[in-house]
Order: structure tokens, then sequence, then C-alpha cells
């Protein structure tokens, strides 16, 4: 099987490892990944603040990078949320690369029927729930399972695991205030189950949170999902 990696541009910017830690888990499983090198940012930013007329070239771009392509996978339950959803709008092109797409924990189980992933991870993780991941794409219970699997990983329990963390894209930057109380109440739910690290699987939600954590100097990491799945006895995830 051959799949197309949409790193988006978070990742690609911010957050590279994440991308490289996609590609080790897809081909640890036998598939081959390619990375069209003309894809650029989704047109998710502009969109959901208004700009419609500014997102179509963008819109235009992702298209054309990813034509030609069965599955496109992406480890950005928000971006996989936004071709899913909103691509449609954009013309009949621009809609059919929508059931293409797939964030990466629904790759691996609902196209590949896995959930174990090989992976080893001796640390206490909590899961968060991205808002696009739970409530756009209905991820349910997959990433759970796929951490489930990882031998060594204590997965415990996140209080209030479905309350939004106020990251929201350019929610924050319109509602700082807000947005940073939101995170705040997440942090705490997340330090009182004692976990080592707070997994997701949206870099955006991840880089909110922890510039909290890192703010109030607590000891948790956050780390995404990707890179807890690509870690293994003989990779292992260092910090």
């Amino acid at each position: 099987m051959r799949v197309a990696l949409f790193v988006t541009c978070v990742n690609d910017a911010v957050y590279p490892s994440t991308g490289v830690a996609t590609v080790r888990i897809l081909e640890r499983l036998g598939v081959e990944v390619d990375f069209p090198a003309d894809q650029t940012c989704c047109g998710q930013p502009p969109y959901n603040t208004g700009y419609r007329r500014e997102t179509e070239p963008l819109v235009r771009r992702t298209v054309r990078a990813f034509e030609g392509y069965a599955y496109v996978v992406t480890p950005s339950g928000s971006c996989a949320a936004m071709v899913r959803h909103h691509y449609a709008s954009f013309g009949d092109r621009a809609a059919a690369l929508a059931p293409r797409t797939y964030e990466l924990s629904e790759f691996l189980v609902d196209v590949l029927g896995v959930t174990d992933v090989g992976a080893y991870f001796p640390y206490t993780v909590t899961y968060h729930p991205s808002c696009h991941g739970l409530r756009a794409l209905g991820l349910g219970t997959g990433p759970r399972r796929l951490l489930d699997a990882v031998k060594g990983l204590d997965l415990r329990e996140l209080p209030g695991a479905e309350e939004c963390c106020g990251f929201g894209g350019t929610f924050a930057v319109k509602n700082p205030d807000v947005s940073a109380a939101m995170g705040r109440d997440k942090v705490r739910h997340a330090l009182s189950t004692g976990a080592d690290v707070l997994c997701g699987a949206d870099n955006s939600c991840l880089m909110h949170l922890g510039g909290i954590l890192r703010r109030e100097g607590a000891p948790l990491r956050t780390l995404h999902l990707a890179e807890i799945l690509a870690s293994t006895e003989e990779e292992p995830w260092r910090e």
C-alpha cells in the first residue's frame, strides 16, 4: 500500500519529529510513504476566521499536491477535519480529496485494522482527545486502543477528558483570557493523574497545554500520539 503524508504546517515548522514518527510507524507496518513537496497550509486558519476567498488558493494547492493518492494520512485531527468537512464547499475536485484523507489513528485502526503497532513506551500516560478528533472526526476509542496495546505503557484516565483545552486555533488569539483559563483547567486535570506524559493527536492543542505547563514549572511532558507509537525497545523515545 502507498500513501501520501499530509504533515501539516504546524508539524512541519514546529514539530517535525511528529512527521518523522508517522513515517516510521507506517513503514514499520509495510506501508510505502510519499511526501508531496508542494503541500503547504490546508487553509484552516483563514477559513475558520471567515476569509473564504483567501482560503481558496490554499485548498487548490492542497488538492493538486495529493491528487493520485488513494490514501492521504495526517497526524492532525484538526487538519483532517478541515479537508473532510469543509473542502466539499470548494468544488468537486476538493470534495474528492475528503474521503481519501485520514487522521493517523483512524487510518491505523479503521483502514489497516491494526491496534498493536509494536510500540514500547515505559511511562505513565494520560490522553487528551482534541475537539476536532472527538467531535468532527468521531475518532472514538481508536487512539486509546492504540495506547492500550503499547508495551510498558500505563494509561491513566483524564478527568474532564472531553472538555476543550481552550486552544481552538484563532479562538486562542481572539479570546486569550478564556483560552488560558480553559487550558489551566485541562492542565490541572492532567496533573491530577500523576502521569509522566500528556498525549494527544493534535500538536496545536499540545503546544497550548505545553506552554501552560512550562510556565507553571509542572513535571508533565506533552507528546504527540505518533511519537509514542513510533517508540520501540530497539529505538526508544528519548527526551
